[in-house]
């Protein structure tokens, strides 16, 4: 795929990380997604398993974060693998991948709404974030778009620097 040049790869010691090569990749990407959503019996059945189950993984709009970030009434959590995370992240979400969500419970408001993104609608970090978040008694729920998607729509982002720290232990 990088020779084909879909994909752009960045070495970071032992790691390789990727990332489609142009946004015409990614727009490719997104139709490839609903004909799957529409066309594929195995991804519907993903989709209803994580998706449509009703008051159970309740999405938030792109729209609604926003508003909900202005009035500072909603943590946000990236759960991406930290080097995602400092490549451009939500504004003021911090980082807390999946392996790390347990451990780091105690630190998060329980006074606030959390809401959890990944890489995009068939990507299952947020959903199983969102379940994690909930059987420990949080309110919780997940973007209905990924990072890719933000971007598209013209979103801002954040780099780790201009950002919340990916560390961070205890927000606000």
């Amino acid at each position: 795929m990088h020779a084909a040049r879909v994909v752009e790869r960045q070495r970071e010691g032992q790691h390789i990380y990727y990332r489609l090569a142009s946004a015409g990749i990614f727009e490719l990407f997104r139709v490839l997604q609903r004909v799957g959503k529409e066309q594929i019996a195995e991804v519907d059945r993903l989709v209803r398993l994580y998706y449509e189950t009703p008051g159970e993984l309740e999405p938030v709009s792109p729209a609604e974060l926003r508003r909900r970030l202005h009035e500072d009434d909603v943590l946000v959590i990236d759960v991406r693998p930290e080097p995602e995370y400092e490549a451009g992240h939500l504004p003021g979400a911090i980082n807390i991948p999946p392996h790390e969500l347990e451990r780091r419970l105690h630190a998060l408001p329980r006074d606030r709404e959390i809401v959890a993104y990944c890489r995009g609608p068939f990507c299952l970090f947020s959903v199983d974030a969102v379940r994690v978040l909930k059987a420990a008694g949080y309110r919780a729920r997940r973007l209905t778009v990924g990072l890719p998607d933000w971007t598209s729509l013209g979103l801002p982002l954040a780099t780790s620097s201009a950002g919340a720290s990916p560390h961070a232990e205890s927000p606000q």
